[in-house]
């Protein structure tokens, strides 16, 4: 997400709230707001929060302040939720883009779960286990996405996210697509559409052992 930001500009990163302890070098505000779970079931109560999930014990949301801070400055918000997130932004904000990463393979997503653990001080070989066992069962949401993304090679996945970011912005404001360069944008994030995905999705599915539609047996 730092990546994109880097080459996006009026593009701000939401910062969840969490009832999770701070773990490693992590600081309140900067990865996480970090607070305590009456404080967060009193954001739920008084409708505080633009999505919510409880993740394996721990409140995890975005604060609706967070979004309407950025539409003041013009700016589009970025948020890295879950599956249960994303389908509750999908219902309260209808606009809103859904764009679905997924890791490669198991291997290397649990390569990189064990890495950001190191990271944070601790590596928990059940919590990892678990996670691993969660992907499996959120990558089957991916048809819910307007976009799709193979996080495989992070330069392309970086290309891929701001060429959506841009063609988003580009139809939103009724540009002129046929403009040189625009319409090269538009073709890259033309084909991270989750129609036009099946190539690039197709080995990752069989990975993780989730079925591509056309192999689903008929209810």
């Amino acid at each position: 997400m730092q990546e994109l930001r880097s080459v996006e500009k009026n593009l701000d990163f939401s910062v969840s709230y969490t009832t999770r302890a701070p773990r490693g070098s992590e600081e309140d505000g900067r990865e996480y707001h970090f607070v305590a779970r009456r404080q967060f079931e009193k954001m739920i109560a008084e409708d505080e929060l633009l999505e919510y999930a409880d993740v394996f014990g721990n409140y995890y949301g975005t604060a609706r302040s967070t979004l309407r801070e950025s539409l003041s400055h013009g700016r589009d918000l970025l948020l890295d939720i879950d599956v249960q997130g994303a389908e509750q932004v999908r219902r309260r904000v209808p606009e809103a883009i859904s764009i679905f990463i997924l890791p490669p393979t198991p291997e290397i997503l649990k390569m990189r779960l064990i890495n950001r653990s190191r990271a944070e001080g601790k590596v928990d070989d059940a919590v990892i286990e678990r996670r691993l066992a969660e992907a499996r069962q959120e990558i089957g949401n991916y048809r819910k996405y307007k976009y799709v993304l193979v996080n495989d090679v992070l330069p392309r996945a970086v290309d891929e996210l701001s060429a959506i970011v841009k063609a988003e912005r580009y139809l939103h404001e009724g540009d002129d697509l046929t403009r040189k360069g625009v319409q090269k944008v538009i073709e890259i994030a033309e084909s991270c559409r989750e129609s036009h995905s099946s190539s690039r999705l197709l080995p990752v599915l069989d990975a993780f052992g989730v079925p591509f539609p056309s192999q689903t047996a008929p209810a």
